[in-house]
């Protein structure tokens, strides 16, 4: 394991851009083309990907296999599920344009059928724990219904308490990243500690992100942010210390968990 109480940002970028790229090309090749008298459908769940920030979520997924030595291929097709779902979730907060409604759906359809072929996973056994798993993480208990729950915040007596704030933001982000973390031993049939310590780190992580968000546009319009709650001190202390707790669920890992730690400081300190 590193030494360093700090790996610096900059190590962050590169791997990022790289992630990026990586998922950009992967989606690019397994997205169905615009054709016949679905072209339409499909070129609107192409755009709604493609137009998204990428880097962060594939990132986790490769750093996440990168541990285990998990062949590329099947993580590129958990990478492209993940962002079919992310876009979905997108588009469902859109107006609801018929054929905006008929992407988000085919795009959760897609997601599934990308994670469910065996060229992701020659094990179906295990092709089914990840199907359940991302259903877990995107449906009511997960993005899905954290979006819907933030929605509905403004209308609720308790929307802007920090407890509930904390659960959307574990729904609506944490989740997801979870998942995408803890896809590497997933894949790799790593031991059951070594899955957990991956998850726990993306759901801190993740909470760390919304952090970020909340303190980079501290003011919403329904006061439904953790800086709202907080203020803007305890939101800073908060989100730092959720950074930490993050790195310390890698202590089983060695120094190649080191961009996963660099990952968790930067999180926190993201302003974009």
């Amino acid at each position: 394991m590193s030494t360093e109480p700090q790996a610096p940002s900059a190590m962050i970028g590169p791997a990022l851009q790289e992630a990026a790229s990586f998922a950009e090309r992967t989606l690019t090749a397994l997205l169905p083309q615009p054709a016949g008298p679905q072209g339409a459908l499909i070129e609107a769940m192409r755009t709604a990907v493609l137009a998204q920030d990428r880097g962060l979520r594939a990132f986790f997924v490769l750093q996440s296999g990168r541990l285990f030595g998990v062949d590329r291929q099947p993580l590129g097709r958990v990478c492209a599920a993940v962002e079919c779902v992310a876009a979905a979730a997108r588009l469902a907060a859109a107006p609801l344009a018929p054929l905006t409604l008929f992407a988000g759906e085919g795009l959760i359809a897609e997601a599934f059928a990308l994670l469910g072929s065996p060229e992701a996973m020659a094990d179906p056994f295990l092709r089914a724990e990840a199907m359940a798993r991302l259903a877990q993480c995107a449906g009511h208990a997960g993005l899905l219904g954290g979006e819907s729950a933030e929605l509905m915040a403004g209308t609720l007596a308790d929307g802007r308490s920090l407890p509930q704030i904390s659960r959307r933001q574990r729904m609506r982000v944490a989740a997801l990243i979870g998942f995408c973390c803890e896809a590497g031993p997933l894949l790799a049939k790593a031991s059951p500690s070594a899955r957990h310590a991956l998850s726990a780190y993306g759901q801190d992580v993740g909470l760390a992100l919304a952090m970020a968000t909340d303190l980079a546009d501290p003011v919403s319009p329904a006061g439904q942010c953790v800086v709202a709650a907080l203020g803007l001190a305890r939101a800073e202390a908060h989100g730092t210390a959720l950074a930490e707790q993050a790195v310390h669920h890698l202590d089983l890992f060695d120094e190649k968990a080191d961009l996963l730690r660099a990952a968790a400081r930067f999180a926190v300190t993201a302003r974009d």
